[in-house]
């Protein structure tokens, strides 16, 4: 208060010889505004928390009538919703991001309806700084899906489910800020936890885990990069996200990739055209070929698993 006052003074310090009185009334008068706007504006700066999220609804549908080229009738709709929960307050720095997305389709005259999107997705980071670009930090994340996932059309065959798998991590390292948009994370001390909580599938050693175990922990290095732009007077968004991990003790050349890609284009206040790309590969969650075309699957292999979104939808900035 008494910087405040002084800076309010000194335009009229030069006024004192001639003007005492009149000088007095004026440092009073924007003493009391001051003293008035001081509380709102101090309770503003000093809120350290930034809150946000995106809420996004997309459906489709495709009907076809006495269709001379062919195909079939289908439905589809996705919901999903982010959240952000970010702390800044001297050299501290701690962001917070729940994504959460779900995603049903239906197509032709078949009666089951199956997933096309499924994720639960936490990540939560602290960061000290350590210079002008660079952050001591730590990283906790959770992974894993609402609701059981089937071998299709086997709909008794159940080969994923809530916590099955699921995904703990635990990092160590430092976080390389040159902006607020591009952020590279370097942790080359990282626990890495798989959850397996379906006995059938724990029992089948599914998604790495020993056979009738239900967890695996793995020590490796792990990399984040970050990327999130808006262009054309934010009419268009970027969001990129990229994961890299690599285990110390178990084929550390097989890298454990995670990216995700999304383009979002603003057509109106709240309609928004989407298009994303995941792409994965994980050494440890394989599937069935049929590697001599006698139509049994004969092997379990890793590949790199590719899902692609384009739809238009409400959205809801908030």
């Amino acid at each position: 208060m008494k910087r405040l006052l002084l800076v309010f003074a000194l335009p009229f310090i030069s006024l004192m010889v001639n003007a005492q009185d009149d000088l007095d009334k004026i440092v009073d008068i924007h003493s009391a505004k001051a003293e008035e706007a001081t509380p709102a504006d101090s309770a503003k700066a000093e809120n350290p928390w930034k809150y946000g999220g995106n809420l996004s609804i997309t459906f489709s549908q495709v009907s076809l009538t006495n269709w001379v080229a062919g195909g079939e009738n289908s439905i589809s709709g996705n919901a999903g919703i982010l959240l952000t929960a970010n702390y800044q307050k001297g050299k501290n720095k701690w962001d917070n991001t729940l994504d959460l997305g779900y995603g049903l389709t239906r197509q032709g005259g078949e009666e089951i309806t199956k997933k096309n999107e499924d994720k639960i997705d936490f990540s939560s980071q602290y960061g000290r700084k350590a210079s002008k670009h660079w952050y001591y930090s730590g990283l906790f994340g959770f992974k894993s899906q609402f609701d059981k996932g089937y071998n299709y059309p086997d709909v008794d065959n159940v080969i994923s489910d809530f916590l099955a798998p699921a995904y703990l991590l635990a990092s160590i390292g430092m976080d390389y800020r040159p902006t607020e948009k591009f952020t590279v994370l370097l942790s080359p001390i990282t626990g890495r936890m798989t959850i397996v909580n379906v006995k059938e599938l724990s029992d089948a050693g599914a998604f790495g885990v020993d056979p009738g175990k239900t967890t695996r922990t793995e020590m490796g290095g792990f990399v984040k990069v970050n990327y999130k732009d808006s262009f054309f007077e934010d009419k268009l968004g970027v969001r990129s996200r990229l994961e890299l991990f690599s285990s110390y003790l178990d084929k550390p050349q097989n890298i454990d990739v995670n990216w995700e890609i999304a383009f979002d284009l603003k057509l109106g206040n709240y309609i928004t055209a989407r298009f994303q790309t995941i792409m994965i590969y994980d050494d440890d969650s394989k599937i069935g070929v049929d590697s001599n075309g006698d139509g049994e699957i004969d092997k379990q292999v890793a590949k790199l698993q590719i899902k692609e979104l384009l739809g238009i939808g409400f959205s809801y900035k908030f």
